[in-house]
């Protein structure tokens, strides 16, 4: 994978597809190549998808000994976007990416295109206490060795022998002190956003992920039926064709959003210019959900 420089790490990170951008932030002990597996055959079929590891996870170093905050993984992306010159962008989390997401959305939402959020609430039970019990690794190591085994695949090549044994409980630690957002906050979200969850999700009951979708200016939910956590692994077909309704419903809002970003950072034009201020040629859907769903 290559990596780049941006906020003192070198972050590995994945590329897919052509078209405008999407970035993807995968879930806490895993991957983006992990969790989004079953989406980006599709899904670069319309975007330019790119991926990348979060900091302590996969290719991106970084010892969770020295802390871990989702406070630090939103301004990870910031400065991963501004290194690849992301002016604007889709922006799709799952888990702890979605909680990134979120809080990236309320600092900086003129940056984004269109947002997804699958498996996040902003409210912390049962969260905090879900992520305690699930992401303890003497449970692991007795219960779940297989999986401790798969997170030893997954982090040691890069991360050094052991590493995931002390990144999961300082996720876990975050996830119960973290910043949680209100209505003042989440108003400021202005982009077209898709919320998702599982209707068994054992970290975010579905009337907390409505909660959150009727708080947000321009949202829509949806939930998988017969489902927990990993919405776009465990129902990948029903997850995709809900990812492909909301891009082409919301294709020419993200064309205009992304437009009126690159208007503000134009230039100014020469005095006698026949463009007329404040337009940004004619608009059109950035994505071509029609096609790719017909095949």
């Amino acid at each position: 994978m290559p990596t780049i420089s941006a906020n003192g790490l070198e972050i590995a990170y994945g590329v897919a597809g052509a078209g405008p951008p999407l970035v993807l932030l995968h879930g806490a002990s895993s991957s983006g190549q992990a969790d989004f597996e079953a989406q980006l055959p599709v899904l670069s079929g319309a975007f330019r998808c790119v991926v990348p590891d979060a900091r302590g996870h996969a290719g991106t170093r970084w010892d969770a000994a020295d802390g871990f905050r989702y406070d630090w993984l939103v301004d990870d992306v910031l400065a991963f976007a501004d290194a690849l010159g992301l002016a604007t962008f889709h922006l799709l989390g799952f888990s702890m990416g979605a909680a990134t997401a979120l809080a990236f959305a309320v600092r900086h939402p003129a940056r984004l295109r269109t947002m997804v959020l699958v498996g996040i609430s902003t409210e912390r039970e049962p969260r905090a206490s879900v992520a305690r019990r699930l992401f303890d690794p003497a449970r692991i190591e007795a219960d779940d060795p297989a999986w401790g085994a798969e997170l030893s695949a997954r982090h040691d090549e890069v991360q050094g022998p052991g590493a995931w044994q002390r990144l999961l409980p300082a996720v876990a630690r975050d996830v119960a002190d973290q910043e949680l957002h209100g209505p003042s906050e989440l108003v400021r979200i202005d982009c077209p956003v898709l919320v998702a969850v599982g209707d068994r999700d054992p970290f975010v009951p579905v009337d907390q992920a409505w909660r959150l979708k009727r708080q947000l200016p321009d949202a829509r939910l949806f939930v998988a039926p017969d489902c927990g956590h990993e919405v776009l692994l465990r129902r990948p077909a029903l997850a995709t064709e809900a990812l492909a309704t909301f891009y082409r419903s919301t294709g020419a809002v993200a064309a205009r959003r992304a437009g009126v970003a690159a208007a503000a950072a134009a230039p100014p034009g020469p005095p006698h210019s026949s463009a007329r201020a404040g337009t940004a040629g004619p608009l059109q859907p950035d994505t071509d959900w029609l096609k790719e769903a017909a095949r």
